[in-house]
């Protein structure tokens, strides 16, 4: 017979009624069998299944005798399946059970009712094999329940049974058992149930039956209580653990599960795929569909809807969906035209740039005139901090258009103006879909920041993606790779921004409309420190503007002792540095009021970062004028003599190509015309010349120096300084005609910073001079030259 184990079950079988109490019907004979797992206990009433036959004749044997009782013994290595053991493994303490309801099962089994009586010890042996019986005795066991401790003891079992029966509900059936045959004030019964109803392993349990004295063995089960309970509480805290951690997001998937289900019994919900199909139709209505659009919607509508949700091309065919829904075909928003507003608008925005609204409100009027602005790209180039970006908000505002804004500095992916096909993993469309699908109107104000700084590499080259993009003869039918459809895009008004334009592509800036943001003067820069910066970094830090004030010499002198530069974000910088060291002395002393005036600003910002610029003057030393790309600058040229052992010409600072060339055409002229100017022909023929232009390592290149340099050559040679505060700018040829140079109004915002009177312009650029503001043109003197002649005239008297 094959016998794993007794199991201990469950059933619904009456229990008997006829309990037999210790020290009844006591035989002096029992017939022996052992068990595996684990001991069983005098407290307890279990079924017990044996799988295999051979032990039948035992249980035969048992229910021949008037008494029904049977001699357990725990034994850890014995296997039912032999059918033998050896007796002289068994343990010193078994249990006496009574037999009940033997029943035997069509394959061999046989399972019968143990009710536990006594424990039991093993005198001798009658009979060493099938069915075994023993000589037996019984070890009296105590019953004071009246001591103390046995009551202490007592009381401590039943508060940890009562905390282990909620943690494990199945103990309740054993409990009720125990009760049916046990009274309240039995400690030997309760120790043993005690014991019984823990997992402990079988060696600890025989150890419990083997106590048969009654405290000890209440030591033993209490801290088999004690165990059980730690673990018991140990797996809860870890089940509730694992529930805490199952995330918001899992329950409400199941709840949202269960829902629809609740909703589709119920006849008032759709599945997910019907509901996207309403979705994206109820998002095309009221718009205006062209022909293609609206066949390929169709088209892609009957495609998914035979999809499975499990299909792979579903989640592809649903977000195409989703993105050609969102589109807004047909849609535009009405223009505001009106002139008087706009000009409102951009003076409430900007101080200074008169010749920039002046050109926006040419551009606006245009469009009022023919009726709706379209076609146009505008590009704004200047320096860092003179407020391209803001204008183009500006110009959004003025027309009442949505403003989407992206910067295309550093793109190399030409996939970020033209859509990924979708064809591949995650592909999505271009700037140009997602800034229409925010915007939700086909003619918002889109802005292409920092259009100079694109790159190229493998994947493309993004400045000429952006050639379709900006021609107007082109964006009628741009072409998105992930939509794969025609888009209208002529009614985009595009503002892009630039500091230079050397670096973009000719073909790119020919479809553009240009215009020039050059530096600001002190005065202009004042006024918006007064007007926009000051008032904004007292809100951002939360200062009352009587808390705080700054007088304008405090603030002139911070815009011209420390922010020098083109444009206003050191300014900004500075002002927000004041503001924080005023605040810890508010919070210092909170009802004060602070004043900010000359003294204050040397103690906050430190020492000037500009000192009061002297020109430089002297023989052989002329002040240029020069455009960088963070505004114009003064550019002092020095010419002297080194030696006069050989004839040579020197250059420093770090020039670049054209002005190495400027340098050395300079040299030639001047030292062909000499006898001109009233200097000995020979007199660069025996000396070495070095000519340096200053400002460090900074490098420099253009062609505006070349009557500098002349001058500075003509002035060493003459041995005669040339005027003081005159400034020149423009490029001379071999034979001393001066020709046009650029930048012309950041060199003389410059020339007026640095405190230049008279300057020289070549005699082509009058017509940009003309269209200065005449706060640019105002307090210089300007000349305009033709000839290196009257560049020598009007510099030597």
């Amino acid at each position: 017979m094959h016998q794993e184990d007794i199991d201990v079950i469950d059933t619904d079988e009456p229990q008997p009624t006829d309990i037999v109490v210790a020290g009844e019907q006591r035989p002096d004979q029992l017939h022996v069998m052992p068990v595996q797992n684990r001991p069983f206990f005098p407290a307890q009433v279990m079924p017990v299944l044996i799988k295999s036959g051979d032990w039948s004749d035992t249980l035969k044997a048992v229910g021949e005798t008037e008494h029904k009782m049977l001699a357990l013994f725990y034994s850890e290595d014995f296997d039912h399946s032999e059918g033998k053991f050896n007796p002289q493994t068994l343990p010193q303490t078994g249990c006496v059970v009574r037999v009940h309801q033997v029943k035997e099962g069509d394959d061999g089994d046989i399972q019968f009712i143990a009710e536990g009586i006594e424990r039991v010890h093993i005198d001798s042996w009658e009979s060493t094999s099938h069915p075994y019986l023993a000589n037996v005795s019984y070890p009296e066991t105590e019953q004071d329940s009246e001591g103390k401790e046995v009551k202490a003891y007592a009381m401590a079992l039943i508060n940890a049974i009562k905390e282990l029966l909620p943690i494990n509900p199945l103990l309740s059936e054993e409990l009720k058992d125990y009760l049916n045959r046990f009274g309240p004030n039995e400690p030997s019964p309760l120790t043993d149930f005690g014991a019984a109803i823990t997992t402990a392993p079988g060696p600890l349990l025989q150890e419990v039956v083997d106590q048969v004295a009654l405290l000890p063995r209440m030591e033993k089960t209490l801290a088999l209580l004690k165990k059980e309970l730690d673990a018991a509480r140990l797996h809860s805290e870890i089940a509730e653990e694992v529930n805490r951690k199952i995330s918001k997001h899992e329950r409400e998937f199941f709840l949202r599960e269960q829902l629809k289900v609740i909703q589709k019994e119920l006849g008032v919900a759709k599945d997910d795929k019907t509901a996207d199909l309403e979705e994206f139709q109820a998002r095309m209505q009221g718009k205006t569909l062209p022909e293609a659009v609206e066949k390929k919607f169709k088209e892609e509508m009957q495609k998914f809807s035979v999809l499975e949700s499990g299909s792979p091309e579903y989640a592809v065919s649903r977000n195409y969906l989703d993105w050609i829904s969102q589109m807004p075909w047909g849609i535009s928003s009405t223009d505001k035209l009106e002139l008087s507003q706009a000009r409102t608008i951009l003076d409430k925005h900007h101080d200074g740039l008169d010749d920039v609204k002046d050109r926006i409100l040419e551009f606006l009027a245009l469009g009022a005139f023919k009726g709706e602005i379209s076609g146009s790209i505008i590009l704004l180039v200047g320096p860092p901090g003179v407020g391209k970006t803001s204008i183009g908000r500006s110009i959004a505002e003025c027309l009442d258009r949505p403003f989407y804004r992206f910067s295309v500095g550093g793109m190399r992916d030409e996939a970020e103006i033209k859509g990924h096909r979708r064809t591949y993993i995650g592909a999505m469309p271009g700037k140009l879909v997602q800034a229409l699908k925010e915007a939700e109107v086909m003619n918002p104000v889109i802005m292409l920041d920092e259009i100079d700084k694109m790159g190229s590499s493998y994947q493309g080259d993004p400045a000429s993606a952006l050639l379709e993009t900006l021609d107007p003869e082109q964006n009628v039918n741009f072409l998105d790779h992930y939509l794969d459809l025609r888009l209208d895009l002529s009614k985009v008004l595009f503002v892009c921004t630039a500091n230079t334009l050397d670096s973009i592509p000719a073909p790119l800036l020919d479809r553009m409309d240009v215009i020039h943001l050059s530096g600001y003067l002190a005065e202009e820069k004042l006024a918006i420190a007064k007007h926009h910066l000051w008032p904004k970094q007292l809100k951002r830090a939360g200062v009352k503007r009587s808390q705080l004030k700054i007088t304008d010499a405090a603030m002139k002198k911070v815009v011209v002792d420390y922010c020098r530069e083109a444009g206003v974000r050191s300014l900004d910088k500075a002002l927000a540095k004041l503001v924080r060291k005023s605040v810890v002395k508010l919070l210092q002393e909170p009802q004060q009021k602070l004043s900010l005036g000359l003294k204050a600003i040397p103690e906050l910002l430190g020492p000037a970062k500009f000192k009061a610029e002297q020109t430089l003057c002297g023989t052989g030393i002329v002040t240029g004028l020069a455009w960088t790309s963070m505004g114009g600058a003064t550019l002092p040229v020095e010419a002297n003599s080194i030696h006069q052992q050989s004839r040579g010409l020197k250059l420093t600072g770090q020039l670049g190509d054209v002005m190495k060339e400027s340098a050395e055409i300079a040299f030639s002229f001047v030292s062909s015309h000499l006898s001109q100017y009233g200097v000995e022909e020979g007199y660069f023929d025996k000396r070495f010349v070095h000519l340096h232009v200053p400002e460090g390592a900074t490098p420099k290149d253009g062609p505006s120096a070349g009557i500098t340099m002349s001058t500075a050559l003509l002035s060493l040679a003459m041995g005669q300084a040339p005027k003081q505060h005159l400034a020149m700018t423009g490029e001379i040829t071999l034979n001393g005609y001066v020709l046009a140079v650029g930048g012309i109004r950041e060199k003389l915002i410059a020339a007026k910073r640095q405190g230049i009177k008279e300057v020289l312009l070549p005699e082509e650029c009058s017509g940009d001079y003309q269209e200065l503001p005449d706060h640019v043109k105002e307090g210089l003197k300007v000349h305009f030259v033709s000839h290196f002649d009257q560049v020598a005239k009007l510099a030597f008297d």
